[in-house]
């Protein structure tokens, strides 16, 4: 549980990020909500300190946001906002949980590209979603990133300063969640310039 560990380590920095990019994110948060329903069972997966889940949650039945680092989940459950919304639920996990299913939308944020195994992650969210249920996300796709940057990385991991990733294209992304049996109907980056790609895909 390396990965654990490092988001555990950083959690406590991480709850105190300000949003790099305010009017991306309700951009994103806009087009989320669009393809929520009042009455859906959702699930959250890398939901990190529970920000976004906190803003989603009023917009379904049911939210249940989970993380693998147990400090970002103790984070979450410890906001005083979270204790409002009945319907919303943390839990510590690793990837896609077993059970809870099936789901009317799966959510990742930021998330896929940590994946140890991407394709076989998309398959088990295929598997958990109802017929007609969406998987929303949105995942820095760092193989369309400057040069740089995609050198960079690599140098942070050697320090203990990046976690273990996947550098993945927005086109790739796109492939292999149309692979996993996903019909994709909305992309979008927010911000473009930071190739952050927003796909909703829907289980036929």
């Amino acid at each position: 549980m390396a990965d654990a560990r490092f988001w555990d380590r950083v959690a406590d920095r991480y709850a105190k990020r300000p949003i790099d990019d305010p009017a991306a994110y309700e951009a994103t948060l806009e087009r989320v909500r669009a393809h929520l329903r009042s009455d859906d069972r959702a699930l959250e997966i890398g939901c990190g300190t529970g920000a976004t889940a906190l803003l989603l949650a009023p917009s379904v039945a049911t939210y249940h946001a989970t993380d693998l680092s147990p400090r970002m989940i103790g984070i979450a459950q410890g906001k005083p906002e979270a204790q409002a919304l009945p319907q919303l639920s943390f839990a510590v996990a690793e990837g896609v949980p077993d059970g809870g299913g099936p789901w009317d939308a799966v959510l990742a944020f930021n998330a896929l590209h940590l994946l140890d195994d991407l394709p076989g992650a998309l398959r088990a969210i295929h598997a958990g979603l109802r017929p007609g249920g969406r998987l929303i996300s949105k995942t820095p796709c760092f193989s369309d990133l400057a040069l740089w940057i995609r050198l960079l990385v690599p140098a942070l991991r050697l320090v203990s300063l990046a976690p273990p990733l996947t550098f993945v294209s927005a086109r790739g992304l796109e492939r292999a969640i149309a692979g996993a049996g996903f019909r994709i109907v909305e992309t979008g980056d927010y911000p473009a310039r930071r190739a952050q790609r927003l796909i909703v895909a829907e289980r036929d």
